[in-house]
C-alpha cells in the first residue's frame, strides 16, 4: 500500500481535483433547479439520490467515453434533450401538480437530474479520463474512482448552496437554464455528424453555438412561461 501511494502520480491527482472543482458547478446548478420545487423535507433526498444515480452512470460513461463521443449525432441528440430540460426548468408548476404525491415529485426530480447530468458529462468525463492517462496503468482506475468520489461532496454541497440562493434570488433560475442552453449548444455544433459542414467550420463556432443555445433556451422558456401563466390566470378567473 505504501509503495502504491509512493509511486502515485500526484500531479494527475491534483489535475483531477481541479477538474472536479471547475466542472462540478454546472452539475450542482442543474440538481438545484430540478429540486427547487420539492418540499424542504425532500430536497436533500433529491440531491443525494440524484447525485448517486448520476455518479453511477458517469462511471459507466467513462468506460465508453471516447467511443461514445465519436458516434455521429449522439452529442446532437443529447444537446437537444438538454435544451428541452433547460426550457422545462424555466416553466412554473401547473396547479394540477398539487395533486401529485410527494414521492412522485421526488422521483421526477431525480430522473431530471440523472438525465441532465448524463448528457452534460459527455465531455466532462473525457477530462478526468485524460488526466488519469498521465499516470501509470495500475493507477488509472484508482484515479478515476478518486475523481468521482471527490466530486460527490462538491456537487452535493454546491447544489445545497444554489438551492438557498434560488430562494433568495429567483433570477438564478434563468441563469441556470441559460447555462444548460450554453452547454447544449456547444454539444450540438461539435457533434461528429455535423462538424464537417462548411457552416460549422469556423474557429469560433463552438462559442457561437453555445451563445445561441443559451439565448434560445431563455427566450423559448420565458415565452412558454408567459403563456402558461396567462392560461392559469384565465382558468382561475373562469373557475371563480
Amino acid at each position: 500500500m505504501i509503495d502504491f501511494f509512493a509511486s502515485l502520480n500526484w500531479a494527475a491527482v491534483l489535475q483531477i481535483i481541479v477538474i472536479d472543482i471547475l466542472l462540478g458547478g454546472d452539475n450542482a446548478v442543474v440538481i438545484a433547479l430540478a429540486c427547487r420545487n420539492l418540499p424542504s423535507s425532500q430536497r436533500l433526498q433529491g440531491v443525494l439520490w440524484g447525485t448517486a444515480g448520476a455518479i453511477i452512470l458517469r462511471v459507466i460513461l467513462i468506460v465508453f467515453a471516447v467511443a461514445l463521443l465519436n458516434i455521429p449525432f449522439l452529442k446532437m441528440a443529447g444537446g437537444l434533450l438538454l435544451l428541452w430540460i433547460g426550457v422545462k426548468l424555466l416553466l412554473p408548476e401547473h396547479d394540477a401538480h398539487g395533486k401529485i404525491e410527494p414521492a412522485d415529485r421526488l422521483v421526477a426530480a431525480i430522473k431530471t437530474i440523472i438525465v441532465a447530468d448524463l448528457v452534460m458529462s459527455l465531455d466532462n468525463v473525457i477530462a478526468i479520463a485524460g488526466a488519469a492517462e498521465g499516470a501509470a496503468e495500475e493507477h488509472r482506475v484508482f484515479l478515476i474512482v478518486f475523481g468521482l468520489v471527490v466530486s460527490i461532496p462538491l456537487i452535493v454541497w454546491g447544489s445545497q448552496l444554489v438551492l438557498k440562493l434560488l430562494d433568495k434570488f429567483p433570477i438564478i433560475i434563468t441563469l441556470g437554464a441559460a447555462l444548460l442552453g450554453w452547454i447544449a449548444g456547444g454539444l450540438i455544433v461539435t457533434d461528429p455528424g455535423v462538424r464537417h459542414w462548411p457552416v460549422l467550420a469556423g474557429e469560433n463556432v463552438h462559442y457561437i453555438g453555445s451563445v445561441l443555445g443559451a439565448i434560445g433556451v431563455v427566450l423559448v422558456g420565458l415565452f412558454m412561461k408567459s403563456r402558461m401563466q396567462r392560461r392559469q390566470a384565465s382558468e382561475k378567473t373562469s373557475a371563480e
